[in-house]
Parts: C-alpha cells; sequence; structure tokens
C-alpha cells in the first residue's frame, strides 16, 4: 500500500520555480450499487481537469446493480497544471488511511465503516455523508428493531472527523427527481474543499449528456443547503469570535429529527396518527375502539383524560409504549391490506421514480402473490376458517406441501388493477372473519396484562407493555410471537414473586425472544427465572423409501 508523501511533484521534475502546494487533494467517494458513484468520479475529474487542475481517479466496484459498497479515489492538485512549470504530480492509485481530505458517502452506516477502517483524520479530513440508511442484512434479521442508532453513528463521525455535513441527500434527490450522485456533487462544491468553481462541476454535469437538467436541480438544493449551512456558521463563529483553527463542526441532525426517525413522538401526536392510521386500514369506528382501549390504561395508570406531552414516568412510557404497539397490532397485516398497499398512489409513484420513468413512457408493474390457506381463511367466519384450515392441516399430515395458489398480477392492466380493487375493498367483511376475532381476543388479553400490571407496579406495566413488539407479522412468524407473549404473560407476569423481580423478568425473556427465532434462549431464560419452558410443538415427520444402489 502506498505510504502518505510528503511531496505530490516528480523529484525528476522538481527545481526552481514559483511555490506550489506540496501535495495533491485527496478525495473517497463511497456509495452503494448502482447509486452512479462511478458518474460522480467521473464529474469530479473533468471538473478539475476542465478547470486546469492536473487529476487522477481510479475506482474499486463492489456487488453491481445492488447495496454492494463501491468506492471511487480522486486526487485533484490543488495548483493549475499552468502554474507548474511543466512538472507533473505524482498521484496514487489507492486511498491510504488518515491522508485523506474529503470523504462523501450516499450512506451513513457506510460512512462509520470507513471511518472504523481508518480513513478519516481527526485533524485533516471532512466528511459529506446522507443521514439515508439502507439497512444491512444484519439489522433486517432482527426480530425487534434492529437499526443501528443513527445519533451514536453521528456522534461517532464527529470525534473522528475534522468536520461533517449530514444531511438527508437521499430526500434531495427525490424532490429534484434525479439519483444521489448529483446531489452528492452539489454539496462536494458547497463544501469549500476543493479548487473548482461552482461553473466547473456544473458544466461537467452538461458534458454527461444524460439527464442534465434534473442533475442540475438535485445539484442546486444540495449545493445552497450546504452553503447556507456554512455561512450560517459562519455567522455563529463571527459572532463568538472564535477563531477557524477550533471552529465546531456541522451540526449533526437534530435530537428531535433522530428520535421522529426512531418513532420517539409524542403521545399526543403518536394518538393522532394511530387514529389516522385505523381509520384507513378499517373505518372512524376502529379508531374509536383505539381511544376506548388507551383510555382504560389511562385510568389504570392514574392518568388524565388527555395524555401528556412530556410524562417521562414508568406509567407514562407504558402507556406510550402500548399505544405504539397497540396501533400496529390492530392494523395487522392481512391480504387486504397488501391489495391497499400495492394500489397507493404513493407505491405508483416511487415505482416510476425509481425506474426513472420519463413521461410518456409506458411502465409495466406485476404484482406477484402467493396466498396460503391461512390468509383465505383469515376472511371467513370461525367455522369455515376451522373447516378450510383442517382439511390443509390433514394435506400436511399425509405428506404434501400446504396449499398456496401463485398469482401474478398485471397491476398496470385493467384486469389487474380489478382484481386488486376487489381484495382491498373487503376491509369490511374483515370485521366478520376469523383473524379479526382472533387478534381482537388476543389484544384484549395483553391489555389486560399492561392494566393489572399499572395497578400493581408502573414498572411492570411498562415492561408487558413493550412485550406487545412481539407479535408481527403473519404465518408461522404471527404464530411464533403469539405463543411466546402468551407463554410470558401466563408464566412470568404475574405472580407470588415481587413485581419489581418479575418485570425484570418478563424484560429478559422479551428480550431473549427478540434476540433468537427458534426459541432457545428463551426457554433457557423462562427456567432462570423459575417458569417452564415452552410445550414442544408437533412437527410432521417424513419418510423416504431408500432406493436401492445401481449394484
Amino acid at each position: 500500500m502506498p505510504m502518505p508523501r510528503d511531496s505530490g511533484l516528480s523529484a525528476a521534475t522538481s527545481g526552481a520555480g514559483p511555490a506550489v502546494a506540496s501535495r495533491p487533494l485527496a478525495v473517497l467517494v463511497c456509495a452503494l450499487g448502482g447509486e452512479g458513484g462511478g458518474v460522480l468520479s467521473e464529474w469530479l475529474y473533468h471538473a478539475a481537469v476542465r478547470a486546469g487542475f492536473p487529476a487522477q481517479s481510479t475506482s474499486v466496484p463492489g456487488v453491481a446493480q445492488r447495496t454492494g459498497a463501491t468506492t471511487y479515489y480522486i486526487e485533484i492538485f490543488p495548483q493549475p497544471a499552468a502554474q507548474l512549470a511543466g512538472r507533473r504530480p505524482v498521484f496514487s492509485l489507492n486511498p491510504v488511511p488518515g491522508a485523506l481530505d474529503l470523504l462523501v458517502s450516499s450512506e451513513l452506516l457506510e460512512t462509520l465503516r470507513q471511518v472504523g477502517q481508518g480513513m478519516s483524520d481527526p485533524q485533516r479530513t471532512r466528511v459529506i455523508s446522507s443521514t439515508a440508511r439502507a439497512l444491512t442484512v444484519a439489522e433486517k434479521m432482527q426480530m425487534g428493531d434492529g437499526r443501528a442508532d443513527a445519533a451514536a453513528l453521528a456522534a461517532t463521525l464527529q470525534a473522528h472527523c475534522h468536520s461533517v455535513e449530514l444531511l438527508d441527500l437521499a430526500e434531495l434527490a427525490r424532490q429534484a427527481g434525479t439519483v444521489i450522485s448529483a446531489v452528492l456533487l452539489g454539496a462536494i462544491a458547497a463544501s469549500g474543499v476543493l479548487p473548482m468553481a461552482r461553473e466547473a462541476y456544473e458544466a461537467a454535469i452538461r458534458h454527461a449528456g444524460k439527464g442534465v437538467d434534473a442533475s442540475l436541480r438535485g445539484f442546486a438544493l444540495a449545493f445552497d443547503a450546504v452553503a447556507a449551512r456554512r455561512a450560517q456558521r459562519e455567522a455563529v463563529e463571527a459572532a463568538l469570535r472564535l477563531p477557524p483553527a477550533v471552529a465546531p463542526s456541522a451540526p449533526v441532525t437534530s435530537a428531535g429529527s433522530l428520535a421522529a426517525t426512531r418513532g420517539e413522538l409524542s403521545p399526543v401526536e403518536l394518538r393522532r396518527l394511530g387514529r389516522e392510521r385505523l381509520t384507513a386500514y378499517q373505518d372512524a369506528a376502529y379508531a374509536r375502539l383505539y381511544d376506548d382501549r388507551l383510555a382504560r390504561l389511562d385510568r389504570a395508570a392514574g392518568a388524565g383524560a388527555e395524555p401528556s406531552t412530556a410524562d417521562a414516568s414508568p406509567a407514562g412510557q407504558a402507556i406510550h409504549e402500548a399505544a405504539r404497539w397497540l396501533v400496529l397490532w390492530m392494523a395487522f397485516d392481512d391480504i387486504v391490506l397488501v391489495a391497499s398497499k400495492k394500489l397507493a398512489a404513493s407505491r405508483q409513484q416511487r415505482v416510476h421514480r425509481e425506474a426513472a420513468a420519463q413521461a410518456g413512457d409506458v411502465v409495466k408493474v406485476f404484482d406477484h402473490f402467493k396466498p396460503g390457506v391461512p390468509e383465505l381463511a383469515a376472511l371467513l367466519p370461525d367455522g369455515g376458517a376451522k373447516q378450510l384450515l383442517a382439511w390443509d392441516a390433514r394435506r400436511v399430515v399425509h405428506g404434501q406441501e400446504p396449499w398456496s395458489l401463485p398469482l401474478k398480477l398485471g397491476s398496470h392492466t385493467l384486469r389487474g388493477t380489478l382484481a386488486l380493487r376487489l381484495l382491498a375493498s373487503m376491509k369490511r367483511w374483515r370485521r366478520h372473519g376469523s383473524r379479526f376475532a382472533q387478534e381482537q381476543r388476543q389484544i384484549e388479553a395483553w391489555l389486560e396484562a399492561v392494566e393489572r400490571g399499572l395497578r400493581e407496579a408502573p414498572s411492570l406495566g411498562l415492561e408487558v407493555a413493550r412485550c406487545g413488539r412481539l407479535v408481527k407479522g403473519y404465518g408461522e412468524t404471527w404464530t411464533r410471537g403469539q405463543t411466546h407473549l402468551n407463554h410470558i404473560l401466563q408464566h412470568l407476569a404475574f405472580g407470588p414473586a415481587p413485581a419489581a423481580e418479575r418485570a425484570q423478568a418478563v424484560r429478559a425473556a422479551r428480550e431473549a425472544a427478540l434476540a433468537d427465532d427458534t426459541g432457545r434462549r428463551l426457554d433457557e431464560t423462562l427456567q432462570a427465572h423459575g417458569a417452564p419452558a415452552r410445550p414442544p410443538r408437533e412437527q410432521v415427520v417424513r419418510w423416504f423409501k431408500r432406493r436401492p444402489s445401481a449394484g
């Protein structure tokens, strides 16, 4: 790996001449597959060359067109070639850890990955990063909220970099109708790290000749946003009369916006959004049921009629957590909801945007469904649902696969749209289905446990309320969550032990259930707290006759 250089000029040509900068400016561009990182590096290279600055660009591609990381390395000598008296800079093909002047990234965790590899230097490296996240496989695999804490990521960046500019560049790209590479270029141009003028960057975009108008819009949005933040920061520094050398880094995303991204809404706002969601999901009466259920918890906790906007007590937290998970549980997933989401105008707009469809383009969208017996039985009354489920269970016992109906619907066609609208219109039948009745029984059992816990001890009510996150999804995931919740409530939440001990046991069991989908850690935790392990489930064993050997 190349070592850091004291001079970026060739020794063979060094000699008398005008004073020049000692080294090139090192820029590392980090993007995800398909985000246009290669285009961004080409824009930077062409902008530098057209402005008369010597430059070089190299790349290390990752997995193309998906979420594989791709890195592009550009070096730009900050003196025009005309002022070097025939001398040529010596460029490196690879970035050197700790020797970067600018680190640019389209995704927050990817930025931290590069910082973790030692690429940034606290005294030298400036960082421009989008706050947008593309969740990793490890984050998605978690049964609970496996997302990395955005506030912690931002704090780590500020501790290991000279200065940081954090913006939601993905949102700016959506506003401009372009890709994030154009927005990143605007942020780079406004940062002032590189010696080119704004016109040189815009000329590089025009030279590419594709999607010029949209790219220039995205460039301008990011340039203006970063320039405004720089001007605001300089004004504050001037007011405080701080020397530039000790000026603070750009402020990270505010605590309020970070809290909003993690669902930390105020109680009043949370309930308002919950009512809106349940009204759209079912009807106004269903939304009133949500309010009635929360009113029961308010009375159990001794709260007033209107929830407090800043209640940090265990009782207030318990009601807030119950409100969060209750609205998600009441708006459970079923085939009707899936059809409604497929027809949503926002979804159609997103598909057209991701396909980069222009005005007049024909976009064909095919939606794949594979409903099984549980999904169909969910819309039938209890009697018909039990018969249908029993029929499918007998098929499985006799060695057959569970019944399903693979469907491919072209939602861009009249036939496909009508089929989806027919499914979406069945939400009025949802109330008469077996799944709806079963969900309401489970919800009531959980809410009664939360009420009982609040009356015993607010800390116990809080932990029981948080158990609502165990129930999610459909099929095997939904069945497993229901089983875990019922077992915890039955054997740990209530008993002769002190309420504080039971609260700790419920919390430990919930965290174990969320950490391991096999249930082994949950069984170990249950037994450690004196509760029985989950009963074994019946499994179909299939026997296959061994085929005789050819000999």
